[in-house]
């Protein structure tokens, strides 16, 4: 049996136009994967369980996990020469490479730990990332080199802490999973070259919120459960950790819906290192992300911490949504 560890792997297939910064880059963010592994695996054992007090960007409290996940990604990132730039979900405004620091060629946005309100009852959690290329090479970081479309990602990938660890990522030749084995304290290739499965097998969403959607929304979501002669007829699967529902319906196939509601017409997803990464990530598995009526991958952000509806999964799927929300679109129109 061959045995290939994510580093070998980065080095075997790093892009032509990268000249190591992306590759150790990579190697990087799988380091912060370990460390954060260990202390989300003791988080019921020692005193980082639970709420910190204070509140991020989002309004939403910040977990003691989340600030430590947010610090460890920092830390082995703004000294390295590889970054020029990053956005955290945790912090308001960009974080800027120290002046005593050589500046790199390379964006992170990301979201230190997804899904940080399981923590408490044990579910799947998760780490979000993408990573674009600096739009110009002489300033030192702007937020402009970060504000790129998702189509734009050199790379782009996620972490889920669950039942093992696993490191998925592509850098736009597929996607592939790495499985944390414990006894090495390394990832090793296990998911090479995922691809959607068709058919697909289920369907994500918080229906408690069907009242608050639109009509193209509720007929999709109908559409779904079999009320329609030409339902698919998927299984609903809903964590409520965006990591573990995008996770198995990338193995399993179906689509991860989070639409926009009445009271928040833009959504809740953040485009820029939520929905973006993701949608580069399904693309490369055959897959499509569409906020209902454009491509996520050609969504330009106005700012970090822009929110989106997010439909994500088989194309099929998303597409036949984009149809009911056209459908509803022509008809409120006339």
């Amino acid at each position: 049996m061959t045995v290939t560890t994510i580093e070998r792997f980065i080095l075997d297939n790093q892009p032509a136009y990268a000249s190591g910064e992306l590759t150790n880059l990579l190697y990087d963010l799988a380091l912060a994967a370990k460390i954060i592994a260990h202390k989300t695996n003791r988080a019921g054992l020692i005193d980082i369980l639970g709420e910190a007090g204070a509140i991020n960007v989002q309004g939403e409290s910040q977990q003691k996990l989340d600030i430590y996940a947010n610090q460890i990604m920092r830390q082995l990132c703004d000294h390295t020469g590889r970054l020029c730039l990053m956005i955290s979900e945790e912090q308001e405004d960009p974080i800027h490479i120290p002046e005593r620091y050589r500046k790199g060629s390379y964006v992170l946005v990301f979201d230190p730990l997804d899904g940080s309100s399981n923590i408490d009852v044990n579910v799947s959690i998760g780490t979000i990332f993408g990573i674009y290329r600096c739009l110009d090479e002489a300033q030192r970081g702007r937020l402009e080199d970060a504000l790129q479309p998702p189509g734009d990602l050199v790379a782009a990938g996620y972490v889920l802490y669950g039942a093992s660890t696993m490191m998925v990522y592509s850098a736009g030749n597929g996607v592939h999973g790495f499985t944390l084995n414990p006894e090495y304290g390394e990832f090793l290739l296990s998911h090479p070259n995922l691809v959607l499965p068709e058919p697909p097998a289920y369907f994500s969403v918080n229906s408690s919120y069907y009242s608050r959607w639109s009509p193209g929304v509720q007929q999709f979501v109908d559409w779904l459960q079999g009320r329609e002669a030409d339902s698919p007829r998927l299984s609903a699967r809903y964590i409520g950790s965006l990591v573990a529902d995008f996770h198995r319906n990338l193995l399993r196939g179906g689509i991860f819906c989070y639409p926009a509601e009445d009271e928040r017409d833009e959504g809740k997803l953040r485009l820029l290192y939520e929905a973006g990464p993701l949608a580069f990530l399904i693309d490369q598995a055959g897959g499509y992300a569409s906020n209902g009526r454009r491509p996520i991958l050609e969504i330009t952000p106005t700012q970090p911490h822009q929110r989106t509806a997010l439909f994500i999964g088989n194309r099929g799927l998303v597409e036949r949504l984009e149809a009911f929300i056209r459908q509803d679109d022509g008809a409120s129109t006339q």
